[in-house]
This record gives C-alpha cells, sequence and structure tokens, in this order.
C-alpha cells in the first residue's frame, strides 16, 4: 500500500511539472524526459557543494535541468540538438527556472566535458539504436551515431579527474569507463550513482 501511494505521488508531480508543456511533449514526457522524482535524487547526488556545473546530455525540453535547480545550489547546463526542444526549454526556464540555468544548441561532440563538474545522462543516443521510439525525425539517426556518441562520451569521462560525479538513468552503461565505480543505485536499478575513483 505504501508503495503504491508513493508512486501515485511520483506521478501527480510529473503530471504538475508537465502541465507546463504543450500536449505535444506532454505525451511524450512519461518516456523521454527525467520523471521529477528521479530528477530529485540525480541532482542531489551530483551537486555537492553550491555552484556544482551539471552537464545534462541530451536535455530536450530542459525538465531535469529545472527540476535541479529548484532542489539544489548547482548550476545545470543543458545541451540539446532539437531546435524546438531547445527553444522550448529556453523559454520555460525563463518563466519557471531563471537562475543557474543554461540551455546551448549543440551537438554532444562540440561539447568539453571538463568545464563541469558532474554529468547526468538519460541514454539520449538510445533513439539512434531503436528509431521507433525517436521523439521526432528532426535530426539524423543512425546506429553508427550510437556508437560515434558514446566512444566520444567515454572518452570525455575518462578525462574527469577522481571524484567526478556520474549519473545514468536507463543506460547500457557502453558510454561509462572502468574508472568509475557505482556508487548507488535508485529506482529499480534504473538510476546509477557513479564516482571515478581512478
Amino acid at each position: 500500500m505504501h508503495v503504491e501511494k508513493v508512486k501515485d505521488e511520483a506521478e501527480i508531480l510529473d503530471e504538475i511539472f508537465d502541465s507546463i508543456y504543450p500536449l505535444r511533449y506532454k505525451i511524450i514526457s512519461k518516456f523521454h524526459f527525467t520523471p521529477v522524482s528521479v530528477a530529485q535524487v540525480a541532482a542531489n547526488y551530483l551537486v555537492q557543494k553550491p555552484g556544482t556545473r551539471v552537464l545534462d546530455i541530451g536535455s530536450g525540453a530542459g525538465k531535469f535541468c529545472m527540476v535541479g535547480v529548484s532542489c539544489t545550489s548547482g548550476h545545470f547546463t543543458g545541451v540539446e540538438q532539437r531546435k524546438n526542444l531547445h527553444r522550448l526549454a529556453l523559454r520555460l526556464s525563463r518563466l519557471y527556472a531563471p537562475e543557474r540555468i543554461e540551455f546551448r544548441l549543440s551537438n554532444i561532440t562540440e561539447v568539453n566535458f571538463e568545464d563541469f563538474d558532474a554529468i547526468y545522462y538519460y541514454n539520449s543516443f538510445y533513439e539512434n539504436i531503436f528509431q521507433a521510439s525517436a521523439i521526432d525525425q528532426a535530426v539524423t539517426l543512425d546506429k553508427t551515431l550510437y556508437t560515434l556518441y558514446t566512444q566520444f562520451m567515454r572518452e570525455q569521462l575518462g578525462k574527469m579527474p577522481n571524484g567526478t560525479r556520474l549519473v545514468t538513468y536507463f543506460s547500457f552503461m557502453d558510454e561509462v569507463p572502468g574508472s568509475y565505480k557505482i556508487q548507488g543505485t535508485d529506482f529499480d536499478l534504473k538510476l546509477k550513482l557513479w564516482e571515478k575513483v581512478a
């Protein structure tokens, strides 16, 4: 009974948050945007001190970043390559989360991870493998891109200093170097909390 109550409360939080989105994005939010309860756990793990710079890879309409600034003292930067989602994130963040948040229209391969202290990744490369589950056709999707992006992320993570925190959600873990060790899990093992230790 208690588990069901918690689940219901989590769904209510998402319904409230997702009400700021246009209908087409409300429909896909459940599958493509981080749930509020997951974002809260992830953000609180990633932000170790005020001003921690968090990178959100494939930030979509900005849900994770907006939840992150609301529950931590970190600075959140979302990187998204879809212009429509990027513009939506900018517009909504100005209304609901104007401080300590930034959104960049860019491909992940143009981002230097060393500009950040912590990384969040909700398997944004997945749609290159399973294109039937893609958000839309606004960007090129190809299986070779999954490999390219995964290798790039793995290399960038490998350059980060010891103590770097990483959170993955629904990940195959292909992008995580062996130098990162799991410090905890949540949400039926879907959410993994990592730290670089070597």
